[in-house]
Formats: C-alpha cells, sequence, structure tokens
C-alpha cells in the first residue's frame, strides 16, 4: 500500500477517535433511502441538538472502535452508515434521531455508544426517551424544595390555626 494513502487512513483513524472521544454519545445510523434534502434536514434538527453526522468508511471506523475498546460495535457496521457525535449532553442526538426516523423510515438506528458502553438500536431509543440536563436539573430541584415547601405549608397551617 502507497505510504501516502497509509498515512491519510491513519489520520482520518486517528480523527474519528478523538471525535468518540470528545462526544458526549456516539450514534451508527444507516441513511440508505434518504434524498439529499431530507439529509440536509437531518443536519439542521442535529445542529439545534448540538450534534454532527459524519460519514467514514467502516473500515477506519472499526479500526477506531477497536483501539477504543469498543469491539462490539463492528457488528453494526454493515451497509452505508453515518456517525453522529453529540456534543451537548448525552440524549440530545439520540432523540433528534429518533424523533426524525419516525418522520423518515428511510434513517434506521443500528447502535450507539453512550457512556462508554456500546448500545444497539433500543438502548439508543430507550436513552432518546430521558429527559435531557436541563429536566433532570429540574426534577432534581424539585425533589430538594418539596420538604422546605411542604414544612412551610405546615407551619403556614399552624399559624392560620392560631389566629
Amino acid at each position: 500500500m502507497n505510504k501516502e494513502i497509509l498515512s491519510l487512513k491513519q489520520n482520518q483513524v486517528s480523527e474519528i477517535s478523538e471525535s468518540f472521544k470528545n462526544a458526549k454519545s456516539v450514534s451508527v445510523v444507516e441513511y440508505r433511502g434518504l434524498s439529499v434534502s431530507d439529509l440536509e434536514q437531518l443536519r439542521r434538527a442535529l445542529r439545534e441538538a448540538n450534534s454532527s453526522i459524519k460519514v467514514f468508511k467502516n473500515t477506519l471506523v472499526e479500526k477506531a472502535a477497536k483501539d477504543l475498546g469498543y469491539e462490539d460495535l463492528s457488528a453494526h457496521l454493515q451497509g452505508p452508515n453515518a456517525l453522529v457525535f453529540s456534543n451537548g449532553d448525552e440524549v440530545s442526538a439520540p432523540k433528534a434521531l429518533v424523533k426524525f426516523a419516525k418522520e423518515n423510515e428511510a434513517l434506521v438506528l443500528k447502535a450507539g455508544i453512550v457512556e462508554g458502553k456500546v448500545l444497539d438500536a433500543n438502548g439508543i431509543k430507550e436513552i432518546a426517551q430521558l429527559p435531557g440536563r436541563d429536566g433532570l436539573l429540574s426534577m432534581f430541584l424539585s425533589c430538594l424544595n418539596a420538604p422546605i415547601q411542604k414544612f412551610a405549608a405546615t407551619i403556614k397551617a399552624v399559624a392560620d390555626k392560631q389566629n
């Protein structure tokens, strides 16, 4: 193999590895059958979710995944695949993908990586059902606030009863 081509492939594998390391979650999707306008809609939806989509050769993705310890991802790398890297939170890209896949049956969720674990399509769909970071924070804060509210309401009821 030509040294120049080998060097290009090694650079692409290192680019894919860096993208894996920097992303909060990674999803593998099959885009066969999507038109150019559909792909542009998908890119827009992913941009709003602080995510990006890229197409790489499966063999290069497989090499990068194996180097990082994601050997299980190799089973899902057949056909025309694209990788979706979520830079926001772990659930933003899967949410956008599931929503887009409901409208466009040509987009097929295949697998993903969330918190260092390789998940199949069902796992990605489950992750997409979770609330985002802001939703989780508001739930947590309401749990912290509830006892104080109940205590204040009890004190007010006692004060009102005495009057």
